[in-house]
C-alpha cells in the first residue's frame, strides 16, 4: 500500500515495529502548517472515497468528477487515482484553508496516516497477510522534531485509521488481480476495465447498476446481506470489490444463483 508522497526532498524512510516510540505531532503553531498540504502528489483510496463523498454531501461520480484525476503510475494495466490539486500557484489541496483542513474528519489515508506508511504483502502471517511500517521523513516537516512521542498503534488509534487499513487490505487483493493484466489483448481499452473501475471506486453509480437491474438476482446472497450494503457503503464496496474478483478470475466468496425449480 503506498503512502503520500509530496514533491520535496525525502530525508528518510525508517522500517519500525509497532511498539517503537515515533517522535511527531502536527498543529497550528508548527512552523511548517499546511506545508504538506501543497504540490502534493496524492494516492487515493476507494474507502477514501466513500468518507469524502459523504462528508461533503455529493455523489461519487461528481466528487471524481471534481476532485480526483486518473494516472497509470506503477501498475500499467489500471490507473492509480490521484487527488486533483488547485489551480493556484501553489497548488494547494482542494480542501486547504487558512485554518487548516476544511474535511479533516474524512481526510484521506494518506494524510491521515502520515508520517507512518504501512506496505502490505500477501504471505507472511496467519492472515496470509505481512505488513510492515516505516517512519517517513521530508526535509520541510517540521513535526518530527515535537516533543511528543507515540507507538505505531497509539499513532493508529489516534488518527482513526483502522477502518481504513481493513478497507485497503482488501483493496490491495484487488489490485493485486488488476496487475496480472485479466483483461487480456485488450488490456486499458477493456470494458471490464471500466466495469472493476465503476465497482471499486464509483460506489453510487455501482449502486444504481445493482439495484436498477436484474444484477443480484444472479447470484446466491443472503437477504440480510443484500440489506447491509442497501444501507452502507462500506458494505456495499466489500460486495463490489467480491464482484470484480469473481468476474475477473471466478474466485472468491459470490456463488451463482441455481436454477429454478
Amino acid at each position: 500500500m503506498k503512502d503520500n508522497i509530496f514533491n520535496g526532498q525525502i530525508s528518510g524512510r525508517k522500517k519500525i515495529h509497532t511498539k517503537d516510540k515515533i517522535r511527531f505531532d502536527c498543529h497550528p503553531e508548527v512552523a511548517c502548517f499546511t506545508r504538506c498540504c501543497k504540490d502534493a502528489d496524492m494516492y487515493l483510496y476507494p474507502y477514501d472515497i466513500i468518507r469524502m463523498k459523504n462528508g461533503l454531501g455529493m455523489s461519487s461520480d461528481r466528487f471524481l468528477e471534481k476532485y480526483s484525476i486518473q494516472a497509470f503510475r506503477d501498475n500499467p494495466y489500471f490507473p492509480s487515482l490521484m487527488l486533483k490539486m488547485s489551480d493556484d500557484e501553489e497548488k494547494s489541496c482542494p480542501f486547504l484553508s487558512p485554518e487548516g483542513c476544511t474535511i479533516y474528519k474524512d481526510r484521506p489515508f494518506s494524510c491521515r496516516s502520515y508520517p507512518l506508511e504501512r506496505a502490505v504483502a500477501r504471505s507472511g502471517d496467519e492472515n496470509g497477510r505481512k505488513v510492515l511500517y516505516f517512519i517517513m521523513r521530508h526535509s520541510y516537516c517540521l513535526g518530527h522534531k515535537e516533543s511528543r512521542e507515540w507507538t505505531v498503534n497509539e499513532w493508529i488509534e489516534d488518527q482513526e485509521v483502522e477502518l481504513y487499513n481493513e478497507m485497503n487490505d482488501l483493496w490491495v487483493d484487488v489490485d493485486s488481480i488488476f496487475r496480472a493484466n485479466p483483461w487480456g489483448d485488450q488490456g486499458i481499452d477493456s470494458p471490464a476495465l471500466k466495469m472493476a473501475f465503476m465497482a471499486c471506486f464509483n460506489i453510487d453509480m455501482f449502486k444504481k447498476f445493482i439495484f436498477e437491474s436484474s444484477f443480484l438476482s444472479r447470484f446466491d446472497l443472503p437477504g440480510e446481506r443484500i440489506e447491509k450494503f442497501k444501507r452502507s457503503d462500506v458494505e456495499l464496496m466489500k460486495f463490489g470489490f467480491d464482484w470484480t474478483k469473481f468476474f475477473l478470475t471466478g474466485s472468491g466468496p459470490l456463488v451463482l444463483a441455481g436454477p429454478e425449480t
